[in-house]
């Protein structure tokens, strides 16, 4: 078959149309032909040489029931099986990008550490809020602990030492990470709790409240008392028009404030005289303001 008609082929695939669920993709992915060696290389090549995007597709789409086979293998994490496959798919698109058909590879060979490797970022970033697994060995040993671990319980000292040789990580390696993946992460700001009991042991019921040291709360009452009095002062001492020109350009709510130009109407000069009696007005109230600080 030509690379023409695979294109053809993949292009009205099994996956046209809405999908309402997951086991629907499933299902329409596994219904998707599966490449012959001569057909993968020829839409490889296709791809490669004349950057046709079509014959890509035809590759991601053809290899898709194997990301979702991968993805499942993953479902021990409590993640969504749907993010695990769209993160799988996002790493067989990068393959298939990479792939170099004259490797003498099939591409499903070539993908499936590009596939693995999407996923693994995907459950370590979302698998705890908390990362559990930073370095390389560290991540090597959060996917295979789990593995491994046959039992329910801790792992016995003769255990940790055999996970940790055949590993190549220290035994204290193996037992942090086995606390780690044995810890549940906490909620720091939960839903109201019918229980007292549970309600402080949250986080936030440890950080202090911003206004709790009665110190603070006296010196800031005190503070707004001395400037309430000492503004009523500083206003007294203006010229009564000047102190209604303040009052009703910014004492005035929204509704109430007067324009420059209704003050002026008011006073029988014009607005830029009304801006000037405002802006001295300001300049004596600060100079009287410190003046009784």
């Amino acid at each position: 078959m030509t690379a023409n008609a695979l294109i053809a082929r993949y292009s009205d695939a099994a996956l046209a149309g809405p999908l309402g669920s997951l086991d629907a993709y499933l299902e329409r992915v596994s219904r998707v032909p599966v490449l012959s060696r001569e057909e993968e290389q020829s839409l490889a090549r296709r791809f490669r040489d004349d950057a046709d995007v079509e014959a890509a597709r035809a590759l991601v789409l053809s290899h898709l029931r194997f990301v979702a086979h991968i993805a499942r293998g993953y479902l021990g994490y409590g993640l969504p099986v749907g993010d695990l496959v769209q993160e799988g798919n996002v790493g067989l698109m990068k393959a298939v990008k990479r792939f170099d058909p004259d490797l003498g590879v099939r591409l499903v060979s070539f993908a499936v550490h590009w596939i693995r490797a999407e996923i693994h970022e995907y459950v370590l970033r979302n698998w705890r809020l908390v990362k559990v697994a930073t370095t390389k060995a560290q991540r090597k040993l959060f996917f295979n602990l789990r593995r491994m671990k046959k039992g329910l319980g801790w792992l016995t000292a003769e255990e940790t030492a055999t996970v940790a040789r055949e590993l190549g990580v220290e035994p204290a390696e193996v037992t942090e990470m086995e606390r780690r993946l044995s810890a549940r992460d906490l909620t720091f700001d939960p839903s109201p709790s019918e229980s007292d009991e549970e309600d402080i042991h949250n986080p936030a019921a440890y950080l202090p409240a911003p206004d709790a040291d009665p110190a603070q709360q006296v010196e800031d009452a005190e503070w707004e008392d001395a400037s309430h009095a000492g503004l009523t002062r500083a206003i007294a001492e203006l010229d009564p028009r000047s102190r209604d020109i303040l009052a009703s350009r910014w004492m005035a709510g929204d509704a109430d404030k007067a324009t420059l130009h209704d003050l002026a109407t008011k006073y029988g000069v014009s607005a830029e005289r009304i801006r000037q009696l405002e802006a001295n007005a300001i300049k004596k109230l600060r100079t009287l303001m410190l003046e009784t600080a």
